[in-house]
């Protein structure tokens, strides 16, 4: 693809030359990341599979607004329109860009990306306000043959009638199912975690550090906390690190992937392309029903202020309704327990150097290139956590290796907003308001949410050893409800981005 990408490029003055002879490409897909999200990798990778397919690509880059996109489809006269998004409120951006299509008359396929996108939701929430195909495609081996099928005269009719089929069937086991049977809000709380704190020993010794540090660390100590894993799933190659390089089908790739990214890595950790940053907060806390309180001073007397969780409503045999807040030493404890932050990121770095690449039609390289910028973070996440972990005194007699670090077999968990356990990604404004983030690392939230520069990681620390994660699930109407009030917002905006765990139609 790497070469086949530079060909093309050198190629392109003499194919418009002859372009006059009748069209040399398939068709023409624009592609963009939806409005409010960053991410991109997995967009590029399909942008490069297409081309190499005799695909002409336009892709409009990241956070691009559904009017630029309706625009753009028109300017190009574009044969299909695919949209990103890695975050949950990137579904909500999807339906209004299929909305907007229909109002606009659009008649092109529309095809849907992205991790948390899914065949389900393609089809009972996106589907129906659109009249034209709209396909999720989970890989990206298979848009290739998704576009054909869309476009060739021979295969579209048959492909559209058994898509529209099986999204019709989708939509109507849906209905059948009904609402989920949920437990009320006031049950769940009382089959919350249940911690005895007379027991739990949480006070001695005290945190070394409270309040709100900010350091950097030398690229080649934080590569000691890669977890390699996910870099082969980013370019969708299944399997663990180190096995991967050694399985059959794959390794051989991975190891080519693998040694091309050592190369990268020395130039990157020689010109100190990226810059690994973090700031970390503690604070005295706690626990009142679902909600979390931070503090100034260990009295507790300025409150600096609330984390609001969400509770499992699901029963699930022989598990808690699980809650963030349980993991937190009630205020009817007496006793001083404490909550941590995090926000770290490799830098804008990472989009100048993929940058580089991009302009000299390297888009391998500018993909790796991110791909190791998300790398970075999640190692920096990893290296914050120990040092937090030292500073707040709990599982120090762990003595554990880096690898078991990276395997996360420590005391404590650090979830993060948006993801099953924390799913409203609005927490996060909490964090960068404590912590001010945005002044201390240049690291900014966008409408969405998203985390801009992309290559970053953000959540909080829990250090008692009950902790775990979950997911949190199905959410009923009465839990809705009260966190709307807890948060002090509209039903509406609760509706909204609470909307991928709602156990309701709304």
């Amino acid at each position: 693809a790497r070469v086949m990408k530079k060909a093309v490029a050198y190629l392109t003055p003499y194919i418009e030359e002859e372009k006059s002879d009748g069209p040399k490409s398939n068709g023409k897909i624009l592609m963009a990341t939806v409005k409010g999200d960053v991410h991109d990798i997995g967009k590029n990778i399909v942008g490069v599979v297409l081309a190499c397919n005799n695909w002409e690509v336009i892709d409009l880059g990241v956070m691009v607004s559904c009017d630029k996109i309706l625009e753009a489809v028109r300017k190009h006269n574009a044969d299909i329109l695919g949209l990103s998004g890695l975050i949950t409120p990137s579904l909500d951006e999807m339906i209004h860009n299929a909305q907007e299509m229909k109002k606009a008359g659009m008649t092109i396929p529309l095809l849907i990306g992205g991790a948390t996108t899914g065949k389900d939701h393609t089809a009972i929430k996106i589907a129906p306000h659109y009249d034209q195909p709209v396909v999720q495609v989970p890989d990206a081996s298979l848009v290739v043959n998704v576009c054909n099928d869309l476009t060739q005269e021979d295969k579209k009719e048959i492909f559209i009638n058994e898509l529209l089929n099986k999204q019709e069937d989708i939509r109507i086991r849906h209905a059948q199912k009904g609402e989920r049977k949920l437990v009320s809000l006031a049950d769940s709380r009382t089959k919350g975690v249940k911690i005895d704190w007379e027991k739990e020993n949480i006070e001695t010794p005290f945190p070394e550090k409270l309040g709100v540090h900010q350091f950097k660390s030398d690229l080649k100590e934080v590569l000691e906390y890669f977890d390699w894993s996910p870099f082969f799933w980013s370019w969708e190659l299944k399997g663990k690190y180190p096995d991967i390089l050694k399985r059959e089908k794959v390794g051989e790739e991975a190891q080519k992937l693998f040694d091309y990214a050592q190369e990268l890595l020395d130039r990157i950790i020689r010109e100190e392309s990226f810059c690994c940053e973090a700031v970390v907060g503690l604070w005295p806390a706690h626990s009142e029903l679902d909600d979390v309180h931070v503090f100034e001073d260990l009295d507790k007397t300025q409150k600096l202020g609330t984390f609001h969780f969400l509770r499992r409503q699901q029963s699930i045999p022989n598990q808690p309704h699980f809650c963030l807040s349980d993991y937190v030493a009630p205020i009817e404890s007496g006793k001083t327990d404490f909550l941590g932050a995090f926000a770290v990121c490799a830098g804008d770095g990472v989009e100048k150097l993929a940058e580089e690449f991009e302009k000299d039609n390297d888009d391998y390289s500018a993909i790796m290139v991110k791909a190791l910028g998300d790398r970075f973070a999640e190692a920096m996440a990893e290296l914050a956590h120990k040092k937090i972990r030292e500073w707040w005194k709990f599982g120090m007699s762990e003595n554990l290796e880096n690898q078991e670090l990276i395997g996360e077999k420590y005391q404590g968990i650090r979830p993060a907003s948006g993801y099953p356990s924390q799913p409203d990604h609005t927490e996060k404004d909490t964090i960068w308001d404590l912590m001010s983030v945005q002044e201390r690392i240049r690291l900014e939230l966008t409408e969405s949410r998203a985390m801009n520069p992309g290559c970053s990681v953000s959540g909080l620390y829990f250090s008692n050893p009950n902790a775990r994660y979950f997911n949190v699930g199905s959410l009923g109407r009465d839990q809705v409800e009260d966190y709307a009030r807890r948060k002090k917002w509209p039903r509406e905006k609760a509706l909204k981005w609470l909307r991928p765990n709602l156990g309701f139609d709304a």
